[in-house]
């Protein structure tokens, strides 16, 4: 399998170009697969139950349950599949590992809003608002910890960048 991604990788054209607008540079590459969006995201946790209440309580998202018991947390149109560590579902990745994650989550809901919601929930602004990149552009970010220690990012795009 490593060699073919290393062969793959050797024969996909990777060319530069520059976004002015951003003020950086980006590779793109002539690979016939493009990824459109992501979908869901894996969160090994150590209580299912904890991580269910301080995302819907914290941040709004809502409980999905699928097939049979399984817990997910919807936000937009993605999720969070949750799985308790130690009773993962397979495949899955190869250290699952409650506490690794680092995710930007993007809102509408002014910071200054957010930041006073966290306080009302104890939840401690470890940095923030500052000024990030985000994907698309300039964002403001606030970070935090869930239940796990995963590095949660709220940000809001500057005006520019959400146009």
């Amino acid at each position: 399998m490593a060699l073919r991604a290393a062969a793959c990788r050797t024969r996909c054209c990777l060319r530069m170009f520059s976004d002015q607008t951003l003020g950086n540079v980006r590779r793109k590459s002539s690979c016939p697969v493009e990824v459109s969006h992501l979908d869901h995201l894996v969160l090994t946790v150590k209580s299912v139950q904890k991580t269910v209440d301080f995302y819907t309580s914290v941040l709004g998202m809502e409980v999905i349950t699928f097939k049979g018991n399984r817990k997910a947390l919807g936000f937009g149109r993605q999720k969070f599949n949750l799985h308790q560590q130690g009773q993962e579902f397979e495949p899955k990745a190869r250290h699952p590992t409650p506490g690794s994650a680092d995710l930007c989550l993007i809102t509408k809901t002014p910071l200054a809003a957010v930041a006073a919601h966290l306080k009302v929930c104890g939840v401690e602004i470890v940095e923030g608002p500052v000024e990030r990149t985000g994907a698309v552009g300039a964002i403001t970010s606030l970070y935090f910890r869930d239940p796990d220690h995963n590095l949660v990012e709220v940000s809001n795009y500057t005006q520019q960048a959400a146009e």
